[in-house]
């Protein structure tokens, strides 16, 4: 079993202890709901995530003190969110010491870092009921967590000296539709690294909606003028060119066979959870960061398969910027036969390319291989 999947397994029983002893439900199964639970929980998952991902009209709101959709976000979105965290807590070049979770919630991402190696970890929210909650799970565990009370709009952020900051889910629900956005959320960043230890990093983990992905996308740009850059999932280092087109976003697409007892609740309230989908950004400050590789056969495939009749083709982003990859299929070789087991998010190199039209066309000589930074 993937070890991220296995971790996932144990939280299950602690989350639905705390969940019941906060709703005064009594005993009940350790790896799934009773029916009555099932329909109540599956309500707040539902209006979550219409107002989340949908109109959105809970982005921002209090919607953590609200002990139904707290609730609700403990035993659906919280495993989701520590899952994400767990694969982008991968792309750090070294394991951090310490961590400071902003906007943490009940502290999905806290636990994360604490199963991937962290030894101290702060989590840090507005919610006084979430971090009760994010407490109670440590009790429960035996972990050792910090707890801060902390305001992101009026507040600086919690003294110390952290390996790593982590903020997920958070950026796009601050000063969401205001005019100035873009430049309070990348001045929340900096104020990050002020607390961020030399050689450390910050871990941005957003939604993959488009609005939310596109935003991200414009604080990257802005920090970039600030001397911070993004170091994963990034290959380039000047202006995204996902922003140049308004249908075009990054994200990450995860191939994910959730738990049953999330995919239970996802068939409750009718939605789907097949991959765990996010943008996720590790950034660095400049003088601290490794060159960015100059190597033109290195991409990042940053498009699902874009098919088309004869032809495979993928978006790619590399040091070069963003670029067209496509292969016919009559020129399938055992040099380029990865080309079409490619997924969103993987690394590859792509050797013996001929340029045409808008991108870079392989040929029965063009090499495919995965690749490693």
């Amino acid at each position: 079993m993937d070890p991220i999947a296995r971790d996932l397994s144990r939280w299950i029983p602690t989350l639905l202890d705390v969940w019941r002893d906060a709703h005064r439900r009594g005993s009940g199964p350790d790896d799934r709901l009773l029916p009555g639970e099932l329909r109540e929980v599956a309500s707040g998952v539902r209006k979550l995530s219409r107002g989340l991902t949908g109109a959105r009209d809970l982005a921002g709101s209090r919607y953590m003190d609200e002990p139904s959709l707290l609730g609700a976000y403990l035993l659906f979105y919280w495993p989701i969110s520590y899952a994400q965290a767990r694969h982008a807590l991968r792309s750090l070049p070294t394991r951090p010491r310490s961590a400071l979770d902003l906007g943490s919630g009940p502290g999905p991402m806290a636990f994360a870092a604490l199963d991937h190696g962290v030894r101290t970890v702060t989590a840090a929210d507005r919610s006084e009921a979430a971090l009760e909650i994010a407490r109670q799970i440590a009790v429960r565990r035996g972990e050792s967590l910090s707890i801060r009370v902390w305001k992101a709009a009026n507040q600086p952020v919690p003294e110390g000296s952290f390996d790593l900051v982590m903020a997920g889910h958070l950026l796009n629900e601050l000063w969401s539709g205001q005019p100035d956005a873009t430049p309070r959320r990348a001045g929340l960043v900096e104020r990050a690294f002020e607390r961020v230890a030399p050689g450390g990093r910050v871990l941005i983990l957003e939604p993959a909606l488009r609005e939310t992905s596109r935003a991200m996308l414009a604080v990257r740009n802005l920090l970039l003028t600030r001397g911070i850059v993004p170091l994963s999932p990034c290959l380039y280092r000047a202006s995204c060119p996902a922003l140049v087109k308004a249908s075009d976003w990054c994200h990450a697409e995860i191939p994910w066979e959730p738990p049953e007892f999330i995919a239970s609740l996802a068939r409750a309230a009718g939605l789907h959870k097949e991959s765990l989908k996010m943008t996720a950004m590790v950034f660095g400050r400049v003088a601290e960061s490794p060159a960015c590789p100059e190597d033109p056969a290195l991409f990042r495939i940053v498009s699902e398969p874009l098919a088309s009749k004869g032809r495979q083709r993928f978006m790619g982003c590399g040091p070069r910027g963003r670029v067209g990859l496509s292969l016919q299929t009559k020129h399938l070789s055992d040099a380029n036969r990865r080309f079409a087991r490619l997924q969103r998010g993987d690394l590859v190199r792509v050797e013996g390319c001929e340029e045409k039209g808008d991108g870079l066309s392989l040929g029965p000589d063009s090499r495919v291989e995965f690749a490693k930074t």
